[in-house]
């Protein structure tokens, strides 16, 4: 009679009762994830598995985790593709901070996309050198030593893809090694040129590779750049005599142009430019009420003289629209036009299409909210009802100032539309057209502002404004430049026509002074809105909006006036953009580095680019320091870490202050004294060493 089985659950069993799958079957069935050289978190790489970016020119570093068992040496190597098939190998060098990270960094010049991929391999040279010099100079296992090292030198000799001159001097020298010459062994493993030989090209055996990836390459503007923000209907505007206001035109806007391009910004920001309803206008300052003559908000899109392919009749024409693209061309200015994809309730959309809003219970269309605050001049889209329709009309919308000549949007709220719409449009517009750029202008939860990054925002508005203190910015800088870097670009604005924070409505000029340096340093990408160089900080009781908000009025400013009078920012914005064309590691985001000082208001930063990557054969290095309390005078002592820039801890070095010529000698540590009166920073730039 056969034993019965047994009852037993297998846990509850011995382990001589459990059976075995034998070794070479249990292997088909186990997949492992690893390579049997384990090549783990590289990048870079965007949580989601969305596709990194970066811009040409910048420097990005590539990096993987890879180790293996034992004391067996390995290497890494880069292995990158350019949009137009020219394959390169990069060898990567271990971080030797204990983390098994390797990683190297390269300048991308070329716009398109990208394909890399890492390998590790045994570095069987780097291991048997090693070997070999501990144990010659101990006189430990030397005839085998010499063995392997004969061994190894005549297969790399014999690979026909090295040149000759190397494959001669390889065979040479084991030839010498087969003497048994113990001194000739330990030479050859202390050689230089000799490893030089095999870092090139080195005698790799256990070779694994990681999935190929792409990277996005964008052209430079998508990440270099100083914009400017204003009111085309502001500028020119005058102040007749009975008190009203004449709109400024195209015409009138485009003579402010050769001003904004002498302070040396990249790139003009200009507002809605459409037919404003009137419909719930709202009047000065947001009020409900709307007295005569008073032009409403630009995002109130849309009236019976068209909707978001329209200009307000007020501003000129197409032709003049084209003209004022043309005349900033020429001046070196890009334009920047806001897209709003909201309507006012006199936008063509509210009677063509009612199904692309929100139809309450009541009959009546949703108006815009952020409670408590309601927005009656405007209807926000809905994406659901008629989602093709929508996102073909909004794709045409875009389309349309592409073929106007404009090439940059700041998108306005993109948080409050799907996140699948903007990859769409986004991926759609980019396809046909890969030089336009979209800045996403959305001040909401740090998830949504990186996840809209990563769909494709080439550029990002940031918590900046509101990240003041020293300990607020030493983090916010370093999310941006290290955490976020491979696919969130942001553009440090200082203010906005919505943003007017307590630290410029009481820090004083100081308070314009401090901002506007750290926001041009810190990143590559930085903005304006006018009225920021004449210190406009008046805010409306109770709110972080300037009082009398251009967005509900007019502004007539004298530019010239103030600056003649010595009232004006300008002079400091044209020196700080002249900084940023002079030295090109301001062009970078990932290079910052945060240092210390002995003071928790005296902030310190410094951007480095080695001179690989300068294009003028020297490094370029910049120390920022900055007074962030604008009420005070500060002295104290600064650390830094002056490795990073490759000068030793307790060298001494020259500094010169870009703001005021001065020139000092440092060391990793000194005394500074800043007066936020009178010389809140420092930027200074490290003079090479003689």
């Amino acid at each position: 009679m056969a034993p019965r089985a047994s009852t037993r659950p297998a846990a509850l069993r011995s382990p001589s009762q459990i059976p075995l799958r034998p070794a070479e079957h249990a292997a088909e069935h186990v997949r492992t994830r690893v390579a049997r050289l384990p090549l783990l978190d590289s990048t870079p790489s965007v949580p989601g598995g969305f596709e990194p970016k970066a811009f040409v020119g910048e420097v990005v570093p590539f990096g993987v985790v890879s180790f293996r068992e034992g004391h067996d040496i390995i290497g890494t190597r880069l292995r990158l593709t350019a949009p137009d098939g020219e394959e390169s190998l990069h060898r990567l060098r271990p971080l030797n901070d204990g983390s098994d990270r390797w990683q190297t960094e390269i300048a991308l010049d070329l716009q398109g996309r990208w394909t890399f991929a890492f390998e590790a391999y045994s570095d069987d040279f780097a291991t048997w050198a090693h070997a070999a010099e501990l144990k010659v100079a101990a006189g430990v296992d030397v005839p085998v030593m010499a063995a392997l090292g004969v061994e190894l030198l005549r297969r790399a000799a014999s690979e026909k893809d090295r040149p000759a001159a190397e494959r001669k001097r390889l065979t040479g020298l084991a030839e010498t090694l087969e003497r048994g010459d113990p001194a000739a062994t330990l030479a050859a493993s202390t050689d230089a040129g000799l490893a030089a030989i095999f870092h090139t090209r080195p005698l790799a055996t256990l070779r694994s590779t990681t999935t190929p990836r792409t990277l996005l390459v964008e052209r430079t503007a998508a990440g270099v750049g100083a914009w400017y923000e204003f009111f085309p209907r502001s500028e020119g505007a005058r102040r007749l005599k009975d008190g009203t206001v004449k709109t400024g035109t195209f015409r009138t806007a485009a003579k402010r142009l050769p001003g904004v391009a002498a302070m040396g910004f990249d790139v003009i920001y200009l507002v809605p430019i459409h037919p404003i309803g009137t419909t719930n206008r709202k009047g000065r300052n947001n009020t409900l009420t709307a007295e005569p003559g008073d032009p409403g908000s630009p995002y109130a899109i849309g009236s019976a003289d068209g909707g978001h392919d329209a200009i307000h009749p007020d501003l000129g024409s197409p032709a003049d629209f084209r003209a004022f693209v043309r005349a900033a061309h020429k001046e070196g200015l890009e334009v920047a036009l806001d897209l709003a994809l909201q309507a006012s309730p006199d936008h063509p959309w509210v009677t063509e299409h009612p199904e692309w809003f929100t139809t309450l219970p009541d009959g009546t269309i949703a108006y815009a909210e952020n409670p408590p605050k309601k927005y009656q001049d405007i209807y926000p889209l809905n994406f659901d009802n008629d989602p093709e329709g929508i996102y073909q009309e909004m794709l045409r919308v875009v389309q349309h100032w592409v073929s106007q000549g404009v090439k940059i949007f700041r998108v306005d709220n993109p948080h409050t539309k799907p996140l699948k719409f903007w990859e769409w449009l986004i991926a759609t517009v980019n396809a046909a057209d890969p030089d336009v750029i979209f800045l996403a202008e959305a001040f909401t939860r740090p998830a949504v502002m990186r996840a809209l990054a990563a769909v494709g925002f080439q550029q990002s508005y940031s918590y900046f404004t509101w990240r003041n203190t020293k300990a607020e910015l030493e983090e916010f800088l370093t999310t941006i430049s290290h955490e976020t870097s491979d696919y969130m670009r942001p553009n440090l604005f200082v203010n906005t026509h919505d943003i007017l924070t307590e630290y410029l409505q009481f820090g004083g000029r100081a308070a314009y002074r401090i901002r506007a340096c750290i926001a041009a340093t810190a990143a590559p990408v930085y903005g304006v809105y006018a009225g920021y160089e004449l210190f406009e900080n008046v805010a409306r009781p109770g709110s972080e909006e300037n009082i009398d908000n251009e967005k509900y009025e007019y502004k007539v400013r004298d530019w010239d006036a103030a600056e003649q009078k010595g009232d004006s920012l300008a002079p400091l914005l044209r020196r700080l953009n002249a900084i940023r064309h002079e030295h090109p590691a301001l062009g970078q985001l990932r290079n910052l580095a945060v240092h210390w000082s002995d003071d928790d208001a005296i902030l310190v930063y410094s951007k480095h680019l080695d001179a690989a990557f300068t294009g003028t054969g020297s490094a370029d290095t910049l120390i920022v320091v900055a007074n962030v309390d604008p009420h005070s005078v500060r002295e104290t002592t600064v650390h830094l870490d002056t490795t990073v820039w490759g000068v030793p801890l307790g060298e001494s070095f020259e500094v010169e202050d870009l703001l005021t010529g001065a020139v000092w000698t440092w060391t990793d540590h000194n005394y500074v004294r800043l007066d936020s009166f009178s010389e809140p920073v420092h930027i200074l730039k490290v003079r090479e060493r003689a």
